[in-house]
C-alpha cells in the first residue's frame, strides 16, 4: 500500500487533440469548468507529495489549481515525452511511486485513485485502471519503473506495462476520455440522464 504524501501526481494534458479540431480541448466548458479541471478538482482532496502538469498550448492556469506546470516542448513526439518529464519530476521529488492521470478523462474520482494506490506493492508495481476490458490511466507506477519509463518511446508511454500489470475495476462511465467532439456529446448525454428525473 502507497500512500499520497509518498506520490507524485502527473497530471498529462499536452496532447495535441488533433481528433477534437482547432478549440483547446482541455478548455471546453463542461458542466460550467473547463474539462480539465474536473480530475483536478477531483484529485484535489489527496496531499500528493506534489503535483505537476505537463503541458502544451492550453491557456489553462494549472497553478492557480496547486501544481507545477513543466511545458512540453515537443508534443508531436507522442505521449510518452510527457511521461518522461513526469518521471523526471518524480524521481528529483524521490517519489515512491508516480501517479499517472490524464486531464481528458472527467470522471475520475479520488475514490478510485486511492484503490489503485492502496493495491501498490512493490518497487516493481504497476497498478492500472480497468472496465473489466481494457487496462488504462489513471495508473501508478513504483519506483522501480521509473527508469524503464524514461526509456520509452512514441505514444507507447508506459502501455505495455500497464497491460502487464495489476488492474482495478471500474466502472466505464468513470473512464471515459474524450478525443473527438462526438465523445463530449455522448459524455453529455449520459449526464443529462444521470440527472434527468424518473417517474417511478
Amino acid at each position: 500500500m502507497i500512500t499520497p504524501d509518498r506520490t507524485m501526481l502527473v497530471l498529462l494534458a499536452a496532447g495535441r487533440s488533433l481528433r477534437f479540431g482547432d478549440d483547446d480541448k482541455l478548455a471546453v466548458d463542461f458542466l460550467g469548468q473547463p474539462l480539465a479541471m474536473h480530475v483536478v478538482t477531483a484529485l484535489e482532496g489527496a496531499s500528493f507529495l506534489d503535483r505537476v502538469a505537463i503541458t502544451s498550448g492550453t491557456a489553462l492556469d494549472f497553478e492557480a489549481r496547486g501544481y507545477r506546470v513543466i511545458a512540453n516542448p515537443a508534443p508531436e513526439a507522442g505521449l510518452s515525452g510527457s511521461v518522461r518529464l513526469g518521471v523526471a519530476a518524480a524521481q528529483a521529488a524521490g517519489a515512491s511511486t508516480m501517479l499517472v492521470v490524464l486531464a481528458d478523462m472527467p470522471r475520475v474520482t479520488l475514490a478510485h485513485v486511492l484503490r489503485l494506490l492502496d493495491a501498490c506493492n512493490g518497487d516493481d508495481a504497476v497498478v492500472a485502471s480497468s472496465d473489466g476490458s481494457r487496462a488504462c490511466p489513471p495508473a501508478v507506477f513504483a519506483a522501480g519503473r521509473f527508469a524503464a519509463l524514461a526509456e520509452a518511446t512514441g505514444d507507447e508511454g508506459g502501455r505495455a506495462m500497464i497491460r502487464a500489470g495489476i488492474h482495478i475495476i471500474t466502472s466505464p462511465e468513470e473512464l471515459i476520455d474524450i478525443d473527438t467532439p462526438e465523445d463530449l456529446a455522448r459524455l453529455r448525454g449520459l449526464n443529462n440522464e444521470a440527472i434527468t428525473p424518473r417517474s417511478c
